[in-house]
């Protein structure tokens, strides 16, 4: 009897470490590039102050992401990825809406950018961007 309780908690307990997806390390090298050339590096001082942009630059982007499947693994990976994109002042991704909303340098990114950067996140199949407002 013991042995079946083991067999049924390492099963669920497997299910439960698997079950959110979470970003996967290998792209394919013209997705590494297309992400590689729009991400920037974050300089750790940084983290606690929001990037300074002129008011009249300023610029606001919502749209839905569809293909997320948890708050953990996926809102907060795109939302990882868009903040640290240069020219982005914040990003929030929420989980519950399916709907991201980023303010960034106009000067610096686009609309589009900011799509391409989110459909590359994981396998670069798994996420869709649709209804972008900017």
């Amino acid at each position: 009897m013991n042995y079946k309780k083991s067999i049924v908690t390492l099963v669920l307990a497997s299910i439960l470490f698997v079950g959110c997806k979470e970003k996967e390390t290998k792209m394919v090298p013209e997705e590494t590039a297309t992400t590689e050339a729009l991400k920037v590096e974050k300089d750790p001082s940084d983290s606690e102050q929001p990037k300074k942009i002129a008011a009249a630059n300023l610029q606001t982007a919502s749209f839905s992401v569809e293909g997320m499947t948890c708050a953990v693994g996926c809102a907060k990976t795109i939302q990882e990825d868009l903040t640290g994109l240069d020219g982005v002042q914040k990003a929030t991704v929420d989980f519950e809406k399916k709907l991201a909303t980023v303010t960034f340098d106009k000067t610096v990114q686009t609309p589009e950018k900011l799509t391409k950067v989110v459909e590359a996140a994981a396998d670069g199949k798994t996420y869709k961007v649709s209804n972008m407002k900017s």
